[in-house]
């Protein structure tokens, strides 16, 4: 979609109504911004029943503003990484003047600035796109007080629409375009800032502020109740499972065979949902990992996709739409009887360029953008498919004729270059002809190839209603006629009596396609409108879904949200209120990890909650499909009986003998192992995040020996190491780096990503780090159980999990229980007990101390029994006593060897010679 048509839809949908939380942007001061707890007494927890439709919309406001406020202040923290571009000329736009509209928030009284439209040009790396927010500013702001310290004192403004190559922004205080323009070779310099996007905070401020739109499905949710007894129940007149098993079963005989029990009972309620007339339904889809959610989704969609019921797929993320839209078009393309016949009716649009859709050569078929491009030139009148049918039968009907016009044609040109080059004569002109029998294999070349890619290209991009399967068989007739006629010409000319048949027939079939009528008109927006109305199955984001709620949006029926659990509920209410929807059915895990909040205000008002999340709570019926197929016994044991009460069984395939894989000799690479690294060390990062390098060095030492057996025994492996802090996820990468790059052809691939990063991946082979090493049992955000869930359950044949035993056992969460089941199962071993593993701790402690002057001093005593005469006790740990007392030193001295004494602590022997002045001066 390209930067117009986006802003189109963002001002159709609803810039006006979304224009009141950017007045409330607007509104906040430099301080206001930077006040962490600026909204703390004003955003309330979010319920989990409501009363009223009005209720339930308005309880998402205040967490939305808080967490766009949370959004701005952290990019407010990080200014001197935003990207930034030059602003070559402002100018006021003729929207500039007053306000037309008042707009009051929910949760402030708010009037709406002066409406201050400029139009702006700029140049730089950083392209500005429609829903940006970005300061405006003339120097490069280091931090916030910067942007107080330029000409224009905090000026922000939000990137309203792109034409051309031009910005139209609403600013939030008004500019002097004087100084922005060329005048006797002089102009003052001005930057955009990028702050950040406000699209999907727009979008769901518009859904929870629509006064206009259908909310058939939210009254239904809002009418469930706690332990409802109806909830997620089908409709006993249309749900007929007999009836449905046998079609699809008879239809679909292989895909059907190779679903479950519980996979099929879920794939015949959606099909039953897309019958019913007599009620609204909102159905929930349990899909712990591995149990087959995206084939039972992508099965379901197929059925949908024959059944023809209109229906729309979102999912939080991009990567999430493209996993589920893959499946479906791969299921739909075994299936296609007709070439592409049929891929018409499946759409998927969103950002191209964020989707990576050019990787994905079986979607980029179904993208909306490409289709339009396509269809656009198809139905041009000039150079389209009446164009190239109408040369084509005037080819094949009379090709002396179109001969005769083009010697005519030929020989107007000569004349007209015949005083210019009159050394050339008649008799070498006429040698520059084509003779009929060319010219006719040239001409029909040339119209019947783009013929053929203009017909393909109709029945592949335009929906089944708008081209019937007549039409297709006739235009995939034609195209083989046409291949015959080519073949014929090549060996035995243009005179030939079977060549005149196929020609006759050829020119039949052509003039048959004349009923078939392309639009009239090509226009982008047209076609758009077009494809969006005819389409079966449609395929975006949550936040997308805001582009179909344009005027005259042909109703959908069913709504399909994958991944549901990680979308937050206000944001679902976007696609839950498009028109017509009857039904919708949430696929997805409360178990597993929830959506992403900034703000820990909003956190606390349960803003992250989704409504698959809320529904379950309320005891909303839930279809669990409830065997896994991805991870061995010994893996899936505890997360099954820790996560799901033992309600999930593990499929045939990884009960079989070759699912059992060994990548590495030794009983600690086993399937499933805990290997305690006793001598790690926790450290913080330049930023907040936490490190272990010792782990570091575990995992480089594991990856450098897989790849090593991987060249010996060319057993395909991937890798996957999963850490949950950012640091170690940037250590570890940059660690193992010359084996991440490694040729994909090679089937030795290894991936490092965060624990966010991994939901919904996996990998033949998964390590773990989980960093945390102090003793206390300090384990932070580690302790979350849904975290928990997805790191243990990405692996397929093996895992291996690094920790500090002591820290994590004494953390009393989710890893003791870990902890203690692997000694249980004889499945916990110390690393130190592998003579490699040992080495490179070693070598990693020994680097880090190099790094480091003070653990570099404290390790001589890292032996040295140490007692305090203040506890009862005595700790045979001298080395963090020892550094966190000389933190705080300025100056070292070399001392002798001896005793020191002091009032709190007694060394027995010094073995090191020298002690830092400020401990020695309060001994002595």
């Amino acid at each position: 979609m390209d930067r117009q048509d986006e802003s189109n839809k963002l001002n159709n949908y609803g810039f006006a109504a979304g224009r009141g939380l950017i007045n409330v942007v607007f509104s906040w001061s430099p301080k206001d911004v930077l006040n962490a707890k600026l909204y703390e007494n004003k955003v309330t927890k979010i319920p989990e029943t409501f009363s009223t439709t009005t209720s339930y919309m308005k309880s998402f406001i205040p967490s939305l503003v808080e967490e766009t406020h949370a959004d701005l202040l952290s990019s407010m923290t990080n200014l001197s990484k935003a990207p930034t571009c030059e602003i070559r000329t402002v100018t006021a736009s003729e929207k500039h003047g007053p306000p037309k509209i008042r707009i009051v928030t929910a949760s402030e009284n708010h009037g709406p600035p002066k409406d201050l439209f400029y139009d702006v040009t700029c140049v730089g790396t950083y392209v500005p796109q429609v829903g940006d927010l970005i300061a405006l500013t003339d120097i490069k702001p280091k931090c916030v007080d910067d942007l107080n310290r330029s000409r224009n004192s905090y000026l922000i403004a939000y990137v309203h629409q792109i034409r051309d190559n031009n910005l139209s922004i609403l600013s939030s205080k008004h500019i002097d375009t004087r100084g922005y323009t060329y005048a006797a070779g002089k102009r003052e310099t001005m930057l955009a800032v990028y702050l950040m996007n406000m699209t999907t905070n727009i979008r769901v401020w518009k859904a929870l502020n629509s006064d206009d739109a259908n909310t058939n499905l939210i009254k239904t949710l809002l009418q469930l109740q706690p332990s409802s007894s109806h909830g997620g129940s089908s409709c006993t007149i249309c749900f007929s499972k007999e009836k449905r098993f046998v079609s699809l079963s008879t239809k679909w005989p292989e895909m059907w065979c190779d679903l479950n029990e519980s996979q099929k009972a879920a794939v015949l309620n959606s099909i039953s949902l897309s019958k019913c007339q007599h009620q609204n339904s909102i159905n929930l889809i349990w899909g712990p990992p591995g149990t087959g959610k995206t084939k039972t989704v992508g099965i379901s969609l197929f059925a949908l996709y024959k059944f023809k019921c209109r229906t729309l797929t979102c999912a939080p993320t991009n990567i999430a739409v493209l996993e589920v839209t893959d499946r479906l078009v791969k299921l739909v393309n075994q299936s296609l009887k007709y070439d592409k016949y049929g891929l018409g009716d499946i759409i998927l649009f969103g950002n191209g360029e964020r989707m990576k859709i050019g990787s994905y050569n079986d979607l980029f078929e179904v993208f909306l953008d490409r289709r339009i491009s396509i269809l656009t030139k198809c139905f041009s009148p000039s150079s389209g498919w009446n164009h190239w049918l109408e040369l084509m039968i005037s080819l094949l009907e009379n090709p002396e004729k179109q001969y005769s016009l083009y010697i005519k044609e030929k020989q107007k040109h000569d004349e007209q270059h015949k005083e210019s080059e009159s050394s050339n004569s008649t008799s070498d002109d006429k040698n520059d002809f084509l003779t009929f029998e060319e010219f006719v294999k040239d001409r029909f070349d040339f119209i019947g190839e783009l013929l053929k890619v203009c017909m393909v290209n109709l029945y592949t991009h335009l929906p089944t209603s708008c081209i019937s399967l007549e039409v297709v068989k006739d235009m995939i007739r034609v195209a083989g006629l046409l291949k015959s006629i080519q073949s014929i010409f090549s060996c035995a000319g243009v005179a030939n009596e079977q060549l005149k048949l196929l020609q006759e027939d050829c020119t039949r079939t052509l003039k048959s396609l004349r009923a078939f009528a392309v639009p009239n008109s090509n226009d982008a927006q047209t076609i758009r409108n077009l494809c969006l109305a005819k389409a079966c199955l449609i395929f975006c984001t949550a936040s997308s879904s805001a582009r179909l709620h344009t005027e005259g949006m042909v109703p959908l029926e069913l709504l399909v949200i994958d991944e549901a659990a990680q979308l937050k509920e206000c944001e679902s209410t976007i696609p839950l209120q498009l028109p017509g929807l009857r039904h919708a059915i949430l696929i997805g895990d409360e178990r597993q990890l929830p959506a992403i909040v900034k703000s820990q205000i909003s956190e606390k008002a349960e803003f992250g909650r989704s409504l698959f999340e809320r529904l379950v709570l309320l005891g909303h019926k839930k279809h669990l499909l409830n065997v896994q197929y991805r991870m061995h016994p010994s893996i899936s044991l505890f997360p099954k009986m820790e996560f799901y009460d033992n309600q999930i069984l593990d499929g045939p395939n990884v009960n079989e003998v070759s699912y059992n894989k060994c990548f590495l000799d030794g009983k600690m690479y086993g399937s499933y192992s805990f290997i305690n690294i006793a001598n790690g060390k926790e450290e913080r990062d330049r930023g907040s995040s936490l490190k272990n390098v010792a782990e570091v060095a575990v995992v480089y030492e594991m990856v450098s020996s897989l790849y090593k057996e991987f060249t010996r025994t060319k057993m395909k492996v991937s890798v996957g190491v999963i850490s949950p802090y950012t640091a170690q996820v940037n250590a570890i990468q940059e660690r193992v780096k010359e084996y991440s790059e490694v040729p994909a052809r090679s089937d030795f691939s290894v991936s490092v990503r965060s624990v966010d990063g991994f939901q919904g991946g996996e990998a033949d082979l998964i390590i773990i780090s989980t960093v945390r090493c102090n003793g206390k049992g300090s384990v932070g955000f580690l302790s979350n159980r849904q975290r928990a869930n997805v790191v243990l359950t990405r692996a397929r044949h093996c895992l291996w999990i690094l920790g500090h035993e002591s820290t994590l056992i004494n953390s009393n969460s989710i890893w003791k229980k870990l902890i203690l089941d692997a000694k249980k199962r004889e499945c916990f071993f110390n690393a130190d007990e592998d003579e490699k593993l040992a080495q490179a701790i070693s070598a990693a402690q020994s680097s880090c101390d190099e790094d480091d002057p003070i653990e570099h001093l404290a390790r001589p005593f890292s032996s040295l029994r140490l007692t305090d005469r203040t506890a009862e006790t005595s700790t045979p740990t001298y080395r963090n006593n020892f550094r966190r007392g000389v933190r705080s030193s300025k100056v070292i001295r070399p001392v002798a060897a001896g005793v020191v004494r002091s009032s709190r602590m007694e060394v027995v022997a010094i073995t090191h010679r020298t002690i830092w002045d400020d401990h020695r001066h309060s001994r002595m």
